[in-house]
């Protein structure tokens, strides 16, 4: 993470952090262990920032199981960050045009780049009934998926850097495979005007993305996608990619 070079990092607060990040979308509860295994750290000190959690209220303990789940503490954090990405509240009508296209398979939404993944802040729903349910916090890596390609080549020379560089420490030896996505997806963009992920993220799912260039300078990506036998990719290269870059274009030039 850099605390071994850098002298005001605070390595307590990281790894706090690091066990809020455990739990993923869907997932109600997680034990010592679980949370352990996921972020590398020892037993010990998982129970002591675990403690902590749950007095500060970001975590509550369930004596029934002995798993721990976020609490209110959480929810207020995220919330804060939600109500200060007014893009959501921008995006709502422009996605529910996309999703209320001529495919009922499709799910559009925006996402936001934090460390190695793209984490979705606003989501228009496939009108079906599919197990993959996204959700806004839902959070796909930036180097197979579709959105996360299109934010990683919005991103400066130092930014795309550090995602690198993020994404070498939590699994190493993959800065070269990060490194051939992130050109195929740049050279994608420039020719197309799109990011795609034909199954790279999950062979079950097709999708295509556009960044977004917030006036503030913040980079953000749209995307459509869904499940492969339904959301082919020739229906997303030909009927949607040219109206997700309308709605794209009319993101960024919205102040």
């Amino acid at each position: 993470m850099g605390e071994n070079k850098d002298r005001n990092f605070v390595t307590a607060l990281a790894r706090g952090l690091d066990v809020l990040r455990s739990f993923r979308p869907h997932e109600t509860m997680l034990s010592n262990a679980e949370i352990a295994a996921r972020t590398g750290l020892p037993k010990p000190t998982v129970s002591r920032l675990l403690h902590t959690l749950c007095k500060l209220d970001y975590l509550s303990f369930d004596e029934t199981t002995g798993n721990y789940r976020l609490s209110a503490g959480v929810l207020s954090l995220g919330f804060g960050v939600i109500s200060g990405m007014e893009i959501a509240d921008r995006a709502k009508n422009i996605l529910l045009d996309l999703r209320s296209g001529p495919n009922s398979y499709i799910t559009a939404a925006v996402a936001q780049a934090h460390l190695t993944e793209a984490i979705y802040v606003a989501v228009e729903r496939s009108r079906e009934d599919i197990s993959l349910a996204m959700t806004i916090g839902a959070r796909l890596p930036l180097f197979s998926s579709a959105i996360g390609r299109a934010i990683l080549v919005a991103m400066s020379q130092d930014e795309l850097e550090k995602a690198l560089s993020h994404g070498a420490q939590l699994t190493p030896n993959s800065r070269e495979a990060h490194e051939d996505s992130y050109k195929n997806a740049k050279a994608e963009f420039e020719y197309r005007g799109y990011c795609s992920s034909f199954g790279d993220w999950r062979k079950d799912v097709n999708g295509i993305a556009v960044p977004i260039k917030a006036h503030d300078g913040r980079i953000f990506a749209i995307n459509v996608g869904g499940p492969a036998v339904n959301v082919k990719q020739k229906q997303l290269e030909t009927v949607y990619a040219p109206l997700l870059k309308a709605a794209a274009k009319n993101l960024s030039l919205q102040p």
